[in-house]
């Protein structure tokens, strides 16, 4: 196996040997432990923007204005300039590149600016997810969030509500606006992309505060259209079935079957839910948690065939818990396949809190075309939390279901090829507290040597240090390119760094 760190020797091997079958993408990837990001351009005069993330296929960088109501979209180019015969090979000293190369727009060109937000709505800076195959963006803006909102029909108590929402399909190559689709007085977790999820040409977007995932797809023309939406009814003709049969009911009856979510006759703007009853008024379960409730009591039921163990099984594992498994509501949503979902359920406080870490939670997969559950798995507290495998278990469990689009596909985050700090640095998107130390990328395949290393804030460090800093990172999915952007929580503007291979 190769073993040298020279890159013609790579490219010579690579010619003459063929990789191992499923492996080509792996050592294709080991290039870039030649191909780093060694130079730094520091405090580089840069828009004053939000700069979001790069696109997986790299060909744009989405940004938004500060004061969050337009979207502004850049194209990367390559640095290309001329320098002397001198000594270049500093990675901190601009003094061998011309004026211009220390400039943002050396590496980006502005390709458009768009308005997406109405003056009451800003847009979700934290909030974006990108059709690769017809290069469409995903948008969101938002109206303030109200904690104590006032009761509504089908709503969860607890769960805060936002006045409007409004998803934006929008064409990357020329900025043209497709579609929209409109939540009114809902709540869906916009934060890092939490509630909606997207696979191949199929959406989901979770109702967090009237528990209907709505379905949607993405026509290639650009349009939304609505799938189906699962919650209080599972399949496209379960209303109409309970419509049908009220005829010959008495008025008693009647008067129960209008408590029955979406009977109500009450529809939204956009035809997206119904206006739903409060549970503790309906006398109805919703279909999807009629169907958890029935796997949950053919599972244990098949547990004993003896049928007085079944009935003392059924007692303390089932009728006991009853009503904890009526009280949970969906959290979280994720593709599995094209029929199947990943739903993460939990109680109300789990849902809205920041950290759900220490609520339980249980998993359940879901047909969306037979409407059954398949498969449901409740958590479990580890007893010897002090382990490092339990901590690892903990932390998956609590990643499920993943976050869509949430890991930057950048090789430098690939852990087979470099180690690094992952509480200063790591694939996933979010913020980090910065520091003035430099980050040191190391290589995995030779432990003693450091590949190149990332430092965000000013060449010399921060001369204020009350003020908390924190630092975000903006990897190119594959060129040696990086954005690092430090910032203070309420005192901007950002110092913004770019580092390349020069």
């Amino acid at each position: 196996m190769f073993t040298g760190g020279n890159v013609t020797a790579r490219v010579f091997e690579r010619q003459i040997r063929s990789p191992p079958p499923g492996a080509s993408v792996n050592c294709a990837r080991r290039f870039y432990e030649n191909l780093v990001p060694s130079f730094t351009l520091y405090d580089v005069e840069s828009p004053d923007h939000s700069f979001r993330k790069f696109t997986d296929d790299g060909l744009f960088l989405i940004s938004f204005s500060r004061n969050h109501q337009e979207l502004v979209v850049y194209r990367p180019s390559w640095l290309s300039y001329s320098c002397s015969n001198g000594d270049h090979s500093s990675s901190s000293s601009s003094d061998n590149l011309p004026r211009r190369a220390s400039r943002f727009d050396s590496f980006f060109t502005q390709l458009y600016s768009v308005s997406l937000a109405s003056a009451n709505e800003l847009i979700c800076k934290d909030f974006f997810l990108y059709l690769q195959s017809h290069h469409f963006g995903l948008f969101a803006t938002s109206t303030a969030q109200i904690h104590d909102s006032a009761p509504s029909p089908g709503a969860v108590t607890g769960v805060p509500s936002i006045d409007k929402i409004t998803f934006t399909l929008l064409r990357l190559d020329d900025g043209v606006i497709l579609d929209e689709r409109v939540f009114l007085h809902d709540f869906v977790n916009l934060a890092h992309n939490m509630g909606v999820f997207l696979y191949d040409d199929l959406l989901t977007i979770l109702s967090l505060r009237f528990q209907r995932i709505h379905v949607l797809q993405i026509r290639d023309s650009g349009n939304l259209v609505d799938v189906r939406a699962i919650g209080y009814f599972c399949r496209e003709d379960d209303e109409l079935f309970i419509d049908s049969n009220s005829q010959g009911m008495t008025t008693r009856d009647k008067n129960k079957l209008q408590t029955i979510p979406g009977n109500s006759g009450d529809h939204s703007e956009n035809g997206l839910h119904e206006t739903q009853p409060n549970a503790e008024n309906s006398s109805f379960l919703s279909g999807i948690k009629q169907r958890l409730l029935s796997f949950i009591f053919r599972e244990i039921w098949n547990e004993q065939s003896d049928k007085t163990l079944r009935v003392q099984c059924l007692k303390k594992k089932f009728y006991f818990h009853f009503q904890d498994y009526v009280n949970l509501i969906i959290w979280k949503v994720q593709f599995l396949d094209r029929h199947h979902l990943l739903i993460k359920f939990g109680s109300v406080d789990g849902g809205v809190a920041r950290n759900a870490d220490h609520h339980p939670a249980f998993f359940a997969v879901y047909n969306m075309e037979t409407t059954n559950i398949v498969a449901f798995y409740q958590l479990k507290y580890l007893k010897n939390k002090t382990s490092s495998f339990s901590q690892f278990v903990k932390k998956m469990l609590v990643s499920l279901p993943f976050s869509c689009q949430s890991q930057s596909p950048s090789p430098y985050f690939d852990q087979s090829l470099f180690r690094f700090d992952e509480k200063l640095i790591s694939a996933a998107d979010r913020h980090r507290q910065s520091t003035d130390h430099p980050i040191k990328f190391i290589s995995r395949r030779q432990p003693q040597t450091l590949k190149f290393k990332i430092k965000p804030g000013p060449e010399c460090g921060s001369t204020d240090g009350r003020n908390k800093k924190i630092c975000s990172f903006l990897f190119h999915p594959h060129l040696p390119l990086a954005i690092s952007v430090q910032q203070t929580l309420f005192m901007p503007p950002s110092v913004v760094n770019i580092h390349f291979r020069r």
